[in-house]
């Protein structure tokens, strides 16, 4: 048992420190940024090798199905008569259609969350939309860098086959380019850019960032909030629970829809700061005053030690009834 949860320790070290290094640019000085590095101006929680090292040596984590079936959904196309229509893909990836726009969130159809094809965390499920099933897609939304958010093969597919506009976070832009891709929007928070009279802001959420060893809080985290004559959608990304929730509705008013992740937070006392739990997602849910929200970051790849079911049940055993999930590759019409 010792020997193989080294492994599994050695592989988690590939997968989350890859030496990579990475420079924090000259950014404006702000509550969150101080030269160097980016900071949540609520709490902040950076996990060293040794919380890991002990962390993995427990091997703790609940057995995970090694493949899922998925349901077949067919795909709800938006019709003009719609406010809006949103598809959950997979993980942290929707795509949402709203006043004639395709916009694609935290898009990855890889089989790794993972610098390598060869060890990383693997999807049991296949993407509930595939790359050929998606419509032309004008924007893509990046909450930030970590791999199973920001997936450059996926990103520089649909960049091949779409020309998107891609929305990221501050410092993430270097990374795009060097990968072949133009039209990037790079976004502080509060910043907000205007497509077809649809406004994209970025959020502030309690969250790090990193793809190596040496860049950890070089470019910034946080989440959108899209708002349309219709229709206000609010993406979470991935994020621990914070004030931020309560901030984003006191500046932008309350959404209609949020997307909120329920997933990836066992251990809590390792996790909680960064990853909410499902009933952080309930308080972030509340305090967004969310006409509806939809969980997601869970069932996809096994990130931490919860059951694959777990985050789901949670959810269903609060009661609270406007607080939902989607099937992979379902789909939500609001009229």
């Amino acid at each position: 048992m010792l020997k193989k949860n080294c492994i599994k320790l050695i592989l988690f070290l590939l997968f989350y420190f890859p030496v990579l290094s990475g420079q924090a640019k000259d950014y404006p000085l702000s509550d969150h940024y101080n030269g160097d590095v980016f900071f949540n101006t609520t709490q902040n929680q950076l996990l060293s090798f040794w919380d890991i090292l002990a962390w993995k040596l427990k091997g703790t984590a609940a057995k995970w199905p090694k493949e899922i079936k998925n349901n077949s959904y067919p795909f709800s196309r938006h019709t003009g008569h719609e406010k809006a229509v949103v598809t959950f893909i997979n993980h942290a990836s929707f795509l949402i259609q709203l006043n004639g726009l395709n916009i694609l969130t935290d898009p990855i159809f890889s089989q790794r969350a993972s610098p390598s094809s060869f060890f990383g965390p693997e999807r049991v499920r296949a993407p509930g939309l595939g790359m050929d099933d998606l419509p032309p897609i004008d924007v893509v939304i990046i909450s930030h860098n970590h791999y199973d958010h920001l997936d450059l093969t996926s990103l520089r597919d649909i960049d091949s086959k779409f020309k998107p506009i891609f929305f990221v976070p501050v410092g993430d832009k270097k990374l795009l380019a060097e990968n072949g891709i133009q039209n990037i929007h790079e976004m502080d928070w509060w910043n907000e850019h205007t497509i077809k009279q649809v406004k994209i802001i970025f959020t502030p959420v309690q969250h790090w960032s990193a793809r190596g060893l040496f860049d950890k809080c070089k470019s910034l985290w946080g989440g959108y909030y899209i708002k349309s004559d219709e229709f206000n959608l609010y993406f979470g990304g991935d994020a621990g629970y914070s004030t931020y929730y309560s901030e984003t509705r006191n500046k932008l008013g309350s959404p209609d829809l949020a997307l909120l992740p329920i997933g990836a937070y066992d251990p809590e006392n390792l996790m909680r700061i960064n990853h909410m739990t499902p009933e952080d997602a309930l308080k972030a849910h509340h305090d967004l005053g969310a006409k509806l929200s939809i969980g997601m970051h869970f069932g996809t790849f096994q990130l931490t030690d919860e059951p694959f079911e777990e985050p789901v049940k949670r959810i269903k055993q609060s009661g609270v009834s406007n607080f939902i999930s989607l099937d992979v590759g379902e789909s939500k019409a609001f009229n």
